[in-house]
């Protein structure tokens, strides 16, 4: 513009040639073609147009003709906008706006436009305005995207409004309520909710766990799920039960600020199931008591023809009924010569689901049955249930009767005979049975159910008696039978389980079914009661529970014996190494030889390196140990591993490895993922004992929201690496605890059951998940998804010894505080072998009275664990308020959650896992002082 300015014929203007410009106006030129802002100037009557570059692009097409002429020439459809604004200015008066709306025809169309901008009048030597003096800033795409940011909240809104769930968003402890959706209030019914805690929403929750979930996640930032909780609100007489997830919402630097809870009422569900397996229970127990038989064919068809059939279940009563025990038999295989009228009438059931009732004969039994078949399951399956008595006897005395034609008196006679025969089986049979009207009058009863409710209340019911009545005298039990018998007189037909008699004495539980009672015109007119005795089921049921915990229980102990066991084995075989090589170097020494020290410091380093590698495979079982991410080419890592895992697994199983194309780092501690990967490679192994093949493929996974939410991880892009075998696979029930620690399918003396554990506390240690895809008898994928790193991979670049690094420069003085006074030694001698002047303190009290001093410190390297009342992080971050600048390094062999704080460390502060090779140690520590010399210098 400055070239463009003194090419100008200014003559033209009503500026007149530039060597008569006022020095007002030249002083202002010069400042603004020497500034960055966006500024102009509005010179004269006629407001003469001069800029800067920064300026010319809110010009457009109009740059450079614009230069030199009057504003409003250039700018005609501003004149309504601003002309006010400019004539104050024009009287003296400043003029600033933050945000003004514009239209603008720049580009050749109209745009929304929107600026921040000052207007300062410039005074002339004869003291009035001259000009105008602008700097401004365009913020259209600030306002323009604020603007759509705001639109995106309102859409989330909605959304969440919309979700058939209950949501709501909380705030800082204590849960401030800021957002709930309709479902929410459905559920948790009318409050008020908005700026109010949840322990002042919902005190009637307090003591159910909820407060303190909420809590725990807030703390730790991890999220919790829960399927089926139960949940007790003021009013309900009973429990509902949700299933719902704490999500902590995060700001952008990682801090946990709230907590997103979202969920199901799954009451309804949970009562379902219950509900449903009260039924198969007493489906169970009246399938095995009664007497009519009763079985469930399959059958074989050839076309549409059913030519055999099998059983696929049948109850006792079916053995006494046929005399013959075929379960899972073909009938060709025991009753080769059955009437194939039996086959085309089953066949006709289950082709065309029509139920069939009938009495028919089978030879090959020599008896008469009475007959029901009905279709049941898918009809593809072609499976009928049949249930069938022998009639035979019947059918006997009915063909007696038709050839001596017996009398009227005969025939009423065998129907009385037939009642009786049902009269008789009702009551000789266990289960408990009685009628009642609609008053709690007794109708019928048998002779079971008479004993019982004599046993359980001391008296004897009969028919006729009133059951409230009998009971006046016992009003806790009166209300009980009450409330059971009122459901089923109004009408409820029913199944539950529920517990009778004295409280002070063990109270038998029934399983009681009611069912109503009509006349012949089908009006209800009470209902009568199946119960049976199921106590001991119960105690049964309980009794198993409690075995297969103390199984469980005896495992974790033996696994954990093997461990331990193990380790100590481990580390006395490593102690004795690093040890016995110090003393012979000792010895060695002191004899002059000096040609094996060489030998045995290789041989006791080796040992110490391995023991540290031990060390931290237990920390990752513990899921606390000291993780050293870096940005890392996963792909390149497992293409790079290839050799390594065929020699493990051995040749006779392929590995394969499929890399990404383009694939995305990952911020990952190296050597853990391998050895996480090595481990999931023999554990593919051990699944193939008959052999097969091992795939290993990473791939970009863009997790949305439903993908995030079936993988329990925040949305977002991620990296995955899957091992995939074709072995014998694993049931669901063995997937859901393939990452319980000490769990394991393999014999005892092979597994501890702490590989998968360990990978899953890296996977969660490194921000990531990981999932098993299972299918019994095809095979087992294992996935370890890791978060997409947005950064450069570096090169490998070989590690410096101490002798390589730069010495260090005259002053440079470096604090350690350590309680191990060996360290403290070690690393001394390392900073004085470089040339820095080194400080030792022993414990957290010490250092930081150093740290408070004007003695100076370029950088502090402390271990985290101190004596002292502080613990490293606390002193280093107790320096900084005196040292702001101050370079930290820490030093542990223990994952403590104080070094990390909220998750990530703050600039210039870096942690280093003991034990560590003295030449990293020197090369950390040189490449932290010169970052700070670096920084100081670009600031």
């Amino acid at each position: 513009m400055g070239a463009l300015m003194r090419a100008y014929d200014w003559s033209t203007t009503t500026l007149g040639p530039k060597e008569r410009w006022p020095q007002s106006l030249v002083t202002l030129v010069r400042v603004m073609l020497n500034s960055q802002q966006p500024m102009f100037i509005a010179w004269g009557p006629d407001r003469t147009l001069v800029y800067n570059d920064t300026y010319a692009p809110m010009l457009g097409g109009r740059h450079p003709s614009a230069l030199g002429r009057p504003f409003f020439e250039i700018w005609p459809e501003v004149r309504d906008a601003v002309g006010a604004l400019m004539d104050r200015v024009f009287t003296g008066d400043p003029v600033h706006m933050d945000d003004l709306q514009l239209t603008l025809h720049r580009n050749g169309y109209p745009e929304e436009t929107h600026f921040a901008f000052s207007y300062t009048p410039v005074f002339g030597d004869d003291g009035a305005v001259a000009g105008l003096f602008c700097a401004c800033t365009e913020t259209t795409r600030q306002v323009l995207a604020e603007r759509q940011a705001a639109s995106e909240r309102q859409r989330q809104r909605v959304m969440l409004q919309q979700m058939p769930g209950f949501v709501a968003v909380l705030r800082d402890p204590p849960h401030i309520f800021e957002y709930v959706n309709d479902a929410y209030v459905t559920i948790a019914g009318q409050r008020d909710y908005l700026g109010r805690s949840a322990r002042e929403v919902f005190p009637e929750v307090e003591g159910q766990g909820f407060f303190e979930l909420l809590d725990r996640v807030y703390t730790t930032g991890e999220a919790y799920t829960a399927s089926n909780q139960p949940i007790r609100f003021a009013g309900d007489d009973a429990d509902r039960f949700i299933t719902f997830i704490y999500q902590p919402i995060r700001d952008a630097a990682g801090a946990v600020t709230g907590i997103f809870v979202g969920g199901y009422e799954m009451t309804d569900q949970v009562r379902a199931r219950a509900a449903l397996a009260e039924s198969e229970s007493r489906y169970r127990a009246l399938f095995e008591s009664i007497d009519v038989g009763f079985c469930i064919i399959e059958l074989r068809f050839e076309g549409d023809r059913a030519v055999d059939y099998r059983i696929v279940e049948a109850n006792p009563a079916f053995e006494r009924q046929t005399g013959a025990n075929v379960l899972g038999l073909w009938v060709s295989e025991f009753a080769p010569d059955l009437e194939h009228h039996w086959f085309e009438t089953y066949g006709h059931v289950a082709l065309t689901g029509e139920p069939a009732h009938f009495e028919n004969k089978a030879d090959v039994f020599g008896r008469w049955f009475d007959v029901r078949a009905l279709r049941v399951g898918d009809p593809g399956e072609h499976r009928v249930a049949v249930l069938f008595s022998d009639i035979s006897e019947r059918k006997r005395m009915e063909d007696a009767l038709r050839v001596m034609n017996t009398t009227l008196e005969r025939q009423v006679s065998e129907r009385t005979a037939e009642r009786n025969f049902l009269a008789t089986i009702v009551e000789r049979t266990d289960v408990l049975v009685m009628a009642a009207d609609l008053n709690y009058t007794i109708l019928a009863i048998n002779k079971a159910n008479a004993d019982e409710f004599e046993r359980i209340y001391g008296v004897r019911p009969k028919v006729g008696d009133n059951m409230l009545d009998l009971l006046a005298d016992q009003p806790e039990h009166q209300a009980q039978v009450r409330a059971g018998w009122g459901r089923g007189l109004a009408g409820e037909e029913t199944t539950f389980v529920e517990d009778y008699g004295d409280p002070e004495r063990t109270r038998p539980y029934y399983e009681i079914k009611f069912r109503t009672l009509r006349d012949e015109r089908g009006e209800r007119v009470g209902c009568y009661q199946f119960v049976a005795d199921v106590t001991e089921r119960l105690r049964g049921q309980a009794e198993l529970a409690q075995a297969q915990e103390a199984l469980r229980q005896s495992q974790k102990m033996e696994a954990v014996g093997q461990l331990t066991g193990g380790l100590a084995h481990d580390f006395n075989n490593l102690l004795a190494g690093i040890s016995g090589s110090l003393e012979l170097m000792q010895t060695r020494m002191q004899q002059g030889r000096l040609t094996d020290v060489d030998r045995y410091m290789t041989a006791a380093q080796g040992a110490a390196k391995r023991a540290a590698a031990l060390t931290h495979r237990l920390l990752a079982f513990s899921r606390r140990q000291t993780l050293d991410p870096k940005p890392t080419d996963v792909t390149r890592l497992a293409t790079g591993m290839h050799d390594l895992i065929q020699r493990t697994v051995g040749p006779g199983i392929p590995v394969e490895v499929v890399g990404a194309t383009n694939g995305w780092p990952a911020l990952v501690d190296p050597p853990q993922l391998e050895n996480a990967l090595l481990n999931l490679c023999i554990n593919a192994r051990d699944a193939m004992p008959d052999g097969g093949t091992i795939t290993v493929e990473t791939a970009n996974k863009w997790m949305d929201e439903r993908a995030a939410r079936q993988h329990d991880l925040p949305e977002g892009q991620y990296l995955s690496l899957c091992v995939t075998d074709t072995g014998t696979g694993m049931p669901p029930e063995v997937v859901a605890r393939a990452f319980d620690p000490f769990f394991t399918t393999k014999p005892i003396g092979e597994g501890t059951g702490l590989g998968l554990s360990m990978i899953y506390g890296f996977a969660q240690q490194s921000g990531g998940q990981v999932r098993i895809y299972s299918e019994v008898g095809q095979g087992t994928t294992v996935c370890i998804y890791l978060p997409r790193h947005y950064g450069e991979v570096e090169d490998e670049t070989r590690d410096q010894t101490i002798g390589e690094l730069p010495r260090s420069e005259a002053g440079e003085t470096v604090l350690i505080v350590d309680d191990e006074p060996t360290v403290r030694m070690l690393i001394t001698d390392i900073l004085e072998d470089l040339g820095y002047a080194a400080i030792e303190a022993g414990d957290s009290a010490t250092g930081l009275k150093v740290l408070q001093s004007d003695v100076r410190i370029d950088l502090l390297v402390t271990d985290v664990g101190l004596p002292g009342g502080m613990n490293g992080r606390q002193m280093a971050d107790a320096a900084r308020v005196h040292r702001p600048e101050l370079k930290v390094l820490f030093i542990t062999g223990y994952a403590e959650n104080a070094i990390l704080g909220n998750g990530t460390l703050p600039p210039g502060m870096a942690v280093l896992t003991k034990p560590f090779a003295m030449d990293r140690m020197a090369a950390r520590i040189r490449s932290m002082i010169e970052g700070s010399k670096e920084q100081a210098l670009r600031s």
